[in-house]
């Protein structure tokens, strides 16, 4: 569905990135009146209403930067689709405005960046409007056991926007909860494991955990640089392709960026192949779907037999040679990347923030326990006592294996004997063993159940792979079409 009939409403439901794009392209519509569209659906709904939670701040410059857009468009030339659309982003990247970065800590509450994250500056040379910041579980839910997915001391607790009682996902549960909302045309989320795949799965979205290294992590706020990773949290796989274009790119601030030379397609856009599914080879490991409730077996099993009817093979049994041990593996290492990482980061930050490491984090946490430790942070204690160096031997050990089970003896060795296109997966399932490995995986709406839950379906490959799970999930969408906005009230 695009813009309501009449070219110009007062809301804007389920608009495409090409919808808005051709709507502006005409002059049906300016960014100034697009904006201004999505602040009022954030005014009436997220703060209002059902109350969602989902934006931590707006950005306050934002209709001004669309009415520049307005003004410059006729001089700019090859304007891409991006140009003049609002933007949502997770509250853990940096960018360099009036907007503040603090991955939901009251610590880092009153945090201004000095710089914008590489994402961020590709964003606005794309002609992108940061419309605003995402609440998200705090510090990407490494803070302590037992606390919610969605809740950040400074936000507090975003709801899914299908029903307050759903699940939210992980910790870009705000980017998720704001898109499936349509309080902007799309978003940025960031996954260690699981908090991209998650909340997108449960609010019915696309969502997109590329490779470690296709896209820069420098000016996001870190958990682990082993597994971090920023990716496109859409309504569709076609604006999921656009965002992806958007933000991909070589960085020198980032290590794992090398990795991705001579390896960034030109555009992600010529991959959506309505026959993508034809002729490709999908693999199931069951015991990844044993715990899933009768309705999501069912509908997983709907999903399975879509994809034969577009031509896909599915091969049902397959064994993921380490999921057992993968599963019982207590591995250290973002522990010990969480305290490195994190020290880095808040090393950086001047001298009028109250803290500058993990352990003046915890001293603020506990000075200031009413606001800050609603749930505790045994996490950022367990990370805090860990050595943080580099060469710990233990923490190169447990990598190590966390390779090994993960690739060696896991994904890769099922891809090669069965001749896999991808593995299949319900929601964030396959997460943990894709994140270790440092593989993409991407989500797409695959139905709900009869109470209304979102569920998706995920698909994962080898690394720097997009292009085949492009072809994959837009195939699935455009045969399925499964996404229904939720209904606010």
């Amino acid at each position: 569905m695009g813009i309501i009939a009449g070219g110009k409403s007062d809301f804007i439901l389920e608009a495409s990135v090409l919808d808005m794009h051709q709507a502006m392209e005409s002059g049906d519509i300016s960014s100034k009146e697009l904006v201004q569209m999505y602040l009022d659906r954030i005014e009436n709904y997220d703060k209002k209403g059902p109350n969602i939670n989902s934006i931590l701040e707006v950005n306050p410059d934002a209709l001004m930067i669309a009415d520049k857009l307005d003004q410059q468009r006729p001089l700019i030339e090859n304007r891409g689709p991006l140009y003049g659309i609002p933007v949502i982003i997770k509250d853990n990247i940096d960018t360099a405005d009036h907007m503040h970065t603090s991955a939901g800590s009251v610590a880092l509450a009153n945090h201004t960046a000095t710089e914008d994250a590489f994402i961020v500056k590709k964003l606005r040379d794309a002609g992108a409007i940061i419309l605003g910041k995402a609440n998200m579980t705090e510090l990407a839910n490494f803070v302590t056991e037992g606390m919610p997915n969605g809740y950040s001391s400074r936000g507090g607790q975003v709801l899914n926007p299908y029903d307050s009682s759903f699940e939210v996902g992980g910790s870009s549960s705000g980017t998720g909860a704001a898109i499936a909302a349509n309080f902007a045309a799309v978003g940025v989320g960031t996954e260690t494991s699981g908090s991209i795949l998650m909340p997108a799965s449960v609010n019915s979205l696309v969502g997109i955990k590329p490779t470690i290294g296709l896209v820069s992590r420098a000016g996001i706020i870190p958990l682990s640089h082993t597994q971090d990773t920023a990716g496109p949290m859409t309504r569709s796989v076609t604006d999921a392709a656009i965002l992806l274009n958007a933000i991909v790119g070589i960085d020198e601030k980032d290590d794992a960026a090398q990795l991705s030379l001579d390896r960034l397609p030109r555009d992600y856009m010529k991959y959506l192949n309505g026959d993508g599914l034809n002729g490709s080879r999908i693999g199931v490991d069951r015991r990844y779907l044993n715990s899933l409730s009768q309705e999501e077996q069912q509908l997983i099993d709907q999903a399975l037999g879509d994809m034969k009817k577009a031509g896909a093979i599915i091969v049902e049994s397959i064994i993921i040679p380490s999921k057992e041990e993968l599963d019982h593996f207590d591995s250290i290492v973002m522990y010990h990347d969480f305290k490195m990482d994190i020290n880095q980061y808040l090393n950086q930050l001047p001298p009028s923030m109250p803290v500058h490491s993990l352990s003046d984090l915890i001293e603020y946490n506990n000075a200031h326990a009413d606001i800050a430790l609603k749930y505790g942070q045994t996490i950022l204690e367990r990370s805090e006592k860990t050595s943080g160096d580099p060469f710990d031997p233990q923490y190169l050990a447990d990598r190590a294996l966390d390779i090994k089970l993960s690739r060696t003896n896991g994904i890769d060795p099922v891809m090669k004997e069965y001749e896999l296109d991808a593995l299949v997966f319900e929601n964030a399932w396959g997460s943990d063993i894709a994140a270790r490995a440092g593989y993409p995986s991407i989500t797409v709406p695959a139905g709900y159940t009869n109470e209304g839950t979102p569920v998706g379906v995920t698909f994962t490959t080898m690394a720097f792979q997009e292009p085949k799970l492009f072809e994959l999930a837009f195939a699935y969408e455009q045969q399925t079409k499964h996404r229904k906005a939720p209904t606010l009230e």
